[in-house]
């Protein structure tokens, strides 16, 4: 069954490879997947780099403060197939140090690219290696599966993005949520010369267990700024709209590097 299995993977992999074909015409324009919860349906060219990494600043309702800062490694393995390392540094409210978070692995794989009704679709499994301390509150000291569903779309100028994402961890629920979801809705796109914008709905429903939480929802928002087709800066905030979301700004910027091979 495993070797079955295999090639009919293998099979299915190679007929999306055909069914898809590369949506960038420049394999050196920047593929922003910040600053939005969402990611898009597209991919890296294949045998290129593109390095995203920013900051978000948090404010809590308790007047406690912490901050983050994201950072991910994207190389495109073929025109609908996309590798992903996320990794992070954290600050939690609890402490006035910086400290390596949890790592993530990731593989985008577009399987289609004009479907009617979800647009672009692609999934994105990942997991998520405890490498983050919980003493520090750096990490969830859990292993997460996750997968995310992904529809793109194309409304004239502005992109719609589209994500659905379950994740199922390790543990027993003291430290994180076991069984998380997470739902986003983005949009964005140009505003005058380098300028454009982003504009996202996000939703954390509720969850059970020693660490549950209530629904989240918040809203996030703000300018682009396009220097280079090959580089892309962005800031902004978030607003929370329901439950234990902290209020945000955020800064950072995507940069398409080079081609690898």
């Amino acid at each position: 069954m495993r070797s079955t299995a295999g090639a009919l993977f293998y099979v299915l992999l190679c007929a999306s490879s055909q069914i898809v074909s590369a949506q960038v015409s420049d394999p050196h324009e920047a593929q922003p997947e910040r600053p939005t919860v969402a990611t898009h349906a597209g991919t890296v060219a294949p045998g290129w780099v593109e390095i995203e990494s920013g900051g978000e600043l948090d404010s809590y309702s308790d007047h406690s403060h912490g901050s983050g800062f994201p950072f991910t490694m994207k190389l495109g393995l073929s025109s609908n197939v996309q590798f992903s390392v996320f990794a992070a540094a954290v600050r939690p409210p609890t402490s006035s140090a910086i400290h390596p978070g949890d790592l993530s692995l990731g593989v985008k794989w577009r399987l289609f690219n004009d479907l009617p009704v979800i647009g672009k679709f692609a999934l994105l499994p990942s997991i998520k290696l405890p490498t983050g301390s919980t003493a520090l509150s750096a990490g969830t000291g859990t292993v997460d599966e996750t997968l995310l569903l992904i529809s793109s779309h194309d409304l004239g100028p502005v992109a719609l993005d589209i994500n659905f994402g379950y994740t199922r961890r390790s543990g027993n629920g003291t430290e994180a949520p076991r069984n998380p979801t997470l739902w986003t809705i983005s949009f964005g796109g140009p505003a005058v010369g380098v300028l454009g914008w982003v504009a996202e709905l996000y939703g954390l429903p509720g969850t059970l267990g020693p660490a549950g939480q209530a629904p989240t929802v918040a809203a996030l928002f703000g300018p682009t700024f396009t220097l280079d087709s090959w580089l892309v800066l962005d800031t902004g905030v978030i607003v929370p709209l329901a439950g234990p979301q902290a209020r945000a700004f955020y800064f950072g910027g995507v940069w398409n590097i080079s081609r690898v091979w």
